[in-house]
């Protein structure tokens, strides 16, 4: 499904079309493991449906629960500490005139948010921002066999590390995001009782990954288009407020998640095509985002779009984004400050620039900057 009116129709309806998709995800879409990787994880905790692969009413249960870690008082409490790590990791390259943007800053920011919401120490982050890009590099495909097995064996690393953490916060709670989780209680078809450590590795994976990857792949995005677009990115630093926009404009025109799968429960017709029960249907939100009839001159890259915000960058319906608030804060935040403290910042002379290999995620694979040092 390519357009915007039939991706918002297909999110719309979540009991016609299923999210029940955890095979594809944990696959990288082959819908098969390798022997070993899946020998691999099976030392750890099995991948159960809490939200991204869960259909109501046991996603609005997991999701209810989810949401308290990302309350717009929650978020807003983060934004003194994104400007202060937004800063120190400026502090890290300033003086060298040059760097590699995506591993060095974009990757960093929204890893080091997220580990500080779940509690983890900032001695852990390293090993920490590992495991997340193995968590992703699983779901995103295209990883090679050697990869896969090797993020596997990451992931397993993490488990145990959440699950220690887990035990922890159950003797002794913190003002975290774990701690919120461990003792919150899930409104079940019985009495309502506390989260399972399967169930609390589900939601914790989906926290991470929702307050990640989209951030990171947007932060490069934005600061690519803006260099390559000079007359936008001045009347940005002569207008603040244009940073929304541009925010928003960056999430469409990239759309970090590019797709995902649905599964048709029943028989049904959508968009004049003939769809029966089983089959597999693939939302195309890079597409719909690129739509002409909802975008007029969709290709072209503007601050001032009007409708931007009408963007599926997040998804739709019960599965929009989790993390969506806390993207868009912490790039309203940092945008303005790079281009602020980085005089002179432009593309690397003759740098190329590409997207990652993979069907569900659309990413920049590195970002060259130079700039004057200081």
């Amino acid at each position: 499904m390519s357009t915007h009116a039939l991706v918002v129709e297909v999110n719309k309806r979540p009991k016609l079309f299923s999210s029940a998709m955890a095979h594809l995800l944990k696959s990288g879409g082959t819908g098969a493991i390798d022997a070993e990787e899946a020998a691999i994880m099976a030392q750890g905790l099995p991948w159960i449906d809490t939200m991204i692969t869960a259909d109501p009413p046991v996603h609005s249960r997991y999701k209810r629960i989810a949401m308290k870690a990302f309350t717009p008082l929650r978020v807003e409490a983060m934004a003194d500490y994104i400007r202060e790590t937004t800063h120190r990791l400026i502090d890290g390259f300033a003086a060298k005139g040059s760097v590699e943007f995506k591993s060095c800053f974009a990757d960093q920011l929204p890893s080091i948010i997220i580990a500080d919401m779940l509690g983890v120490p900032r001695s852990d982050i390293p090993r920490f921002q590992q495991w997340l890009r193995s968590v992703v590099s699983r779901i995103a495909g295209g990883a090679s066999r050697e990869a896969r097995i090797a993020a596997a064996r990451d992931e397993i690393a993490l488990q145990r590390y959440l699950l220690a953490a887990i035990e922890e916060r159950r003797a002794v709670p913190r003002d975290d995001v774990i701690s919120d989780l461990v003792h919150a209680t899930l409104a079940d078809e019985g009495d309502p009782r506390p989260l399972e450590n399967v169930e609390l590795l589900g939601i914790l994976h989906q926290i991470f990954t929702a307050g990640q990857e989209t951030t990171a792949q947007a932060l490069s995005y934005g600061v690519y288009q803006l260099l390559r677009h000079p007359d936008q990115l001045q009347a940005a630093r002569a207008d603040a407020s244009l940073y929304m926009g541009h925010v928003e404009e960056t999430l469409r025109h990239l759309t970090p998640v590019s797709a995902m799968w649905r599964i048709v429960r029943q028989d049904t017709e959508l968009g004049g095509v003939r769809l029966y029960q089983g089959d597999i249907i693939l939302l195309r939100y890079t597409s719909a985002n690129r739509d002409e009839m909802r975008f007029p001159d969709p290709d072209a890259f503007d601050l001032a779009r009007a409708n931007a915000r009408d963007h599926l960058a997040f998804g739709a319906g019960i599965h929009s984004c989790l993390g969506m608030a806390l993207a868009r804060k912490e790039m309203q935040l940092a945008f303005p400050i790079l281009f602020e403290r980085l005089d002179g910042l432009r593309l690397s002379a003759g740098d190329s620039f590409s997207f990652l290999p993979s069907l569900l995620l659309r990413g920049v694979a590195c970002l060259n900057l130079e700039f004057d040092p200081k």
